[in-house]
């Protein structure tokens, strides 16, 4: 099966829930001071800004891994589904992160939730590269670009489960961490399949 479809449908995914994030800022009850109220949303501002740098830097990565396939198959097919389904999920753990970053009995495990799914989704996204990379490239591909890709997303996860473990030690610190991630990836994809 040609790469197209998929690529269309996983479009489709990525564009619903990097919308669906805005949904984690919740609109303000009504009150005299509107603006102090806004300004109190600063960890929702932040979690979405987070979350969305992260699912854009996927849709990117995504494509650009896609366009080395010279087709699928139906374990990339199944494989591609789990990592949609996780980035599907992804607005949830980032309003409950956002919803209780304040909360000093909670942030933890909405640090853990969000860590857990970002750690999960790197696993799959892994996986489908790994899996595709090994069986189905196209003739033509450069083998150093693969080869640049594949050490490009060989921090990904352990990176994602150290953040998730600090939640451990300082939930605050895990949050902070996730950001930073998120920042590291989106400066990194300039150089995203380069040889060094």
């Amino acid at each position: 099966m040609e790469t197209n479809r998929v690529e269309a449908f996983s479009d489709g995914v990525f564009a619903i829930a990097i919308t669906l994030l805005i949904l984690t800022i919740s609109v303000p009850s009504h009150g005299e001071h509107l603006g102090h109220e806004l300004l109190r949303l600063w960890p929702s501002y932040v979690a979405y800004a987070v979350s969305f740098l992260t699912i854009g830097i996927m849709w990117v990565n995504h494509h650009a891994i896609f366009r080395h396939f010279a087709r699928v198959d139906r374990p990339l097919l199944l494989l591609n589904i789990l990592l949609l389904m996780l980035i599907a999920f992804v607005p949830f753990p980032t309003r409950v992160a956002a919803e209780f970053a304040r909360s000093d009995s909670d942030r933890r495990a909405a640090a853990l939730l969000y860590g857990a799914t970002l750690t999960i989704t790197a696993i799959c996204f892994f996986a489908v590269w790994i899996y595709g990379s090994t069986r189905l490239l196209r003739p033509d591909t450069d083998m150093r670009e693969v080869s640049g890709i594949t050490r490009s997303y060989l921090p990904g996860t352990p990176m994602y489960a150290t953040a998730t473990l600090v939640a451990f030690v300082s939930s605050k610190a895990s949050l902070i961490l996730f950001a930073a991630i998120a920042v590291f990836y989106a400066i990194s994809a300039s150089f995203f399949g380069r040889d060094e």
